[in-house]
C-alpha cells in the first residue's frame, strides 16, 4: 500500500475536537473517533490537534501501539516532505515535552554507586515515573527489609590467596552469561526513557547480561529482542496469566517467535497491592501510559492513580498449581515460578517439575511484611536443601550493592534480579545502563577478591556469618502456636 502524501497545510485544517488529524513519525493519523476513546483521556489528543505529536506519544508508547489500535482505515499518509515539518510542532510545554534534558542531571561519571542513580532519579523523573517506579505496600516494611536483611550478614573472609583472575561467567536456564546478575521484569521502562527496555537491552548487550522482559513493557518483544544482535544476550519473558487463557498463548507463542529463552511467570500478584505513593499521584495525559504486550492502559478513579492497580485488571486470580499443566502445553520453553516466599511453594515448584524458581516479593510492592528474599533464601536453604539440585533459584528484592550479590550466592542463588535500580540508570539512556552495570561489576568483583574466592563456584555458606538473622528463619514449617480446639456443643436447655 502507497501512502498518500498529505501537505502541512492540510493536515493544519484538521485541528478541532470534531476533525482531528495528528502526525506520528511523518504519519498522519485520523483521531477524530479514537480521541473520545482514548484512556488517558482525550486532553493530549485534542491539543496536538493539526500538529505533530511524535514526541507526546514516543514518551509513553510503543512505535507500533498506534497501528495496532487504529488501523489502516485511519491512515491518511505521510506528511510532504518538500515542507517545513517545524511548522507542526506544538508549543513547548511542560505537560507535552516530559523528556528530561541531560543537562539538567549531575554528570553521568560522578554517580559511582547505585544509590547515586536513586537519588538523581527521584529528581529528574517525572511525579507519576517516580511515585510508581520508588512505591511499595503500605507501610513500606517488605520494600526497607529488603535491604536491610543483606547488612545483617557478615562475610568471613579468606586471606593469603591468589585472587589476580576472577570469572564471573555463568549459566542461567542453559544460557552463557558474563555476569551472575539480570534485569528483572519491571513495567513501563519508557516512564525513565524514551528508549526504555530498548536502551536496557542495548545496555546489557555490551557485557553479556541477561534481561527479563515484562508482560507490561513499554514496548513489544519484538521491537527489544530485535534492538540488539542475535543471540548476543538471553532475553526471558516475565508472563502475567490473563483471564483470557488465549491471550496468554498467543503471547507464549510470540516469545518462542522472538527468542526467548524461558518464560517466568508471576505468582505473587493475582492481585495488586496497595501502594499509596503511586495511588496519591493521578495519572495525567502527558504521562498516560499503555503496554505495548499487554495492551493494559493506566486510568484514574475513586481509589486513585496507581499504575500497577489499574493495569492489572487482566490478570487471572484464579490460576494456581494444578493450572501449570495447561502452561507446559502452551509452550516449549523452560519454565519458572516467579514470586516464591515460602520454602514450601519451592518444594511444589520442584513437584510441579519447574524448571527455576525467583524468589521475589515484588519489592514490597503487594503484601507488605511478607518476608524479605533472603530471609525466605534462608528458609529454603535450612529446611529443603535439596531444592537447589532440582531447579536453579534466582533472588530479587533489595540488591543495591556487589556485597548484596556475593551473599545471595553463597547461599545458593544462581543469580539475582534488580529491577528498581536498572529502571534508575535509565534516566541517563543506555549510556546510564552501561555505567550502572560497570559498578555492579566491578564491586562484585572487588567482594569476590577480598572474600578469597576467583570463580563462582566457590560461592558458600562458609564463607558467611548468620547469627544476626538466623534465629528469623522459622523452626519449623508447621503452624508456631497450637490449634485452637473446637468447642463442645452446648446443651440446649
Amino acid at each position: 500500500m502507497t501512502d498518500l502524501i498529505v501537505s502541512v497545510e492540510d493536515i493544519k485544517k484538521h485541528s478541532s475536537e470534531t476533525n482531528c488529524w495528528i502526525v506520528v513519525d511523518d504519519v498522519v493519523w485520523d483521531m477524530t473517533e479514537f480521541a473520545p476513546t482514548h484512556p488517558g483521556g482525550s486532553d493530549i489528543i485534542h491539543k496536538h490537534a493539526g500538529l505533530d505529536a511524535s514526541l507526546a506519544y514516543n514518551s509513553a508508547h510503543s512505535p507500533s501501539l498506534i497501528s495496532k489500535t487504529l488501523g489502516p482505515s485511519k491512515r491518511k499518509g505521510k506528511i510532504d516532505s518538500t515542507t517545513p515539518t517545524d511548522l507542526l510542532k506544538p508549543p513547548p510545554t511542560e505537560e507535552a515535552q516530559p523528556k528530561l534534558e541531560v543537562g539538567a542531571k549531575p554528570a553521568l561519571t560522578t554517580l559511582i554507586n547505585s544509590c547515586d542513580f536513586e537519588a538523581v532519579a527521584e529528581k529528574s523523573l517525572t511525579k507519576k515515573a517516580w511515585a510508581f517506579y520508588s512505591s511499595a505496600a503500605t507501610n513500606l516494611v517488605t520494600r526497607d527489609a529488603n535491604k536491610s536483611m543483606f547488612d545483617r550478614i557478615w562475610f568471613r573472609p579468606r586471606l593469603l590467596r591468589n585472587i589476580r583472575h576472577i570469572n564471573t561467567t555463568t549459566k542461567i536456564l542453559g544460557q552463557d552469561v558474563s555476569l551472575p546478575f539480570f534485569v528483572s521484569p519491571a513495567a513501563m521502562a519508557k516512564l525513565a526513557h524514551p528508549d526504555g527496555e530498548l536502551a536496557l537491552a542495548r545496555g546489557c548487550e555490551k557485557f553479556g547480561i541477561a534481561q527479563c522482559i515484562s508482560t507490561n513493557a513499554s514496548f513489544t518483544m519484538a521491537e527489544i529482542t530485535s534492538s540488539v544482535k542475535p543471540e548476543s544476550i538471553p532475553f526471558f519473558f516475565q508472563l502475567y496469566i490473563n483471564k483470557e487463557r488465549f491471550k496468554s498463548e498467543a503471547l507464549l507463542k510470540d516469545a518462542e517467535k522472538n527468542g526467548i529463552k524461558g518464560v517466568w511467570f508471576t505468582i505473587d500478584g493475582p492481585v495488586q497491592g496497595k501502594r499509596e505513593g503511586d495511588e496519591r499521584v493521578k495519572v495525567e495525559s502527558a504521562t498516560y501510559a499503555k503496554a505495548a504486550i499487554s495492551g493494559a492502559a493506566a486510568t484514574n478513579d475513586s481509589k486513585g492513580g496507581g499504575l500497577g492497580r489499574t493495569m492489572g485488571g487482566y490478570i487471572d486470580d484464579t490460576f494456581n498449581w494444578d493450572d501449570i499443566a495447561w502452561l507446559r502445553k502452551a509452550t516449549k520453553l523452560p519454565i519458572v515460578a516467579k514470586g516464591v516466599q515460602t520454602a514450601e511453594d519451592a518444594v511444589l515448584a520442584v513437584k510441579h517439575g519447574l524448571d527455576g524458581i525467583v524468589i521475589t516479593n515484588h519489592g514490597g510492592r503487594n503484601l507488605d511484611t511478607s518476608p524479605p528474599s533472603l530471609l525466605t533464601l534462608l528458609e529454603i536453604r535450612k529446611h529443603h536443601p535439596e531444592v537447589f539440585s532440582h531447579l536453579e533459584v534466582y533472588v530479587d528484592c533489595g540488591v543495591r550493592r556487589g556485597t548484596d550479590i556475593v551473599k545471595a550466592l553463597c547461599l545458593g542463588a544462581k543469580a539475582v534480579g534488580m529491577g528498581r535500580p536498572f529502571l534508575y540508570s535509565l534516566i541517563y539512556g543506555q549510556e546510564g545502563v552501561e555505567h550502572f552495570i560497570d559498578i555492579m561489576k566491578d564491586e562484585m568483583e572487588t567482594t569476590m577478591r577480598l572474600l578469597g574466592i576467583t570463580d563462582l563456584s566457590q560461592c558458600h555458606p562458609r564463607y558467611l556469618n548468620i547469627c544476626d538473622v538466623e534465629h528469623l528463619i522459622p523452626r519449623s514449617l508447621e503452624s508456631p502456636l497450637p490449634e485452637i480446639p473446637q468447642s463442645a456443643p452446648r446443651a440446649k436447655l
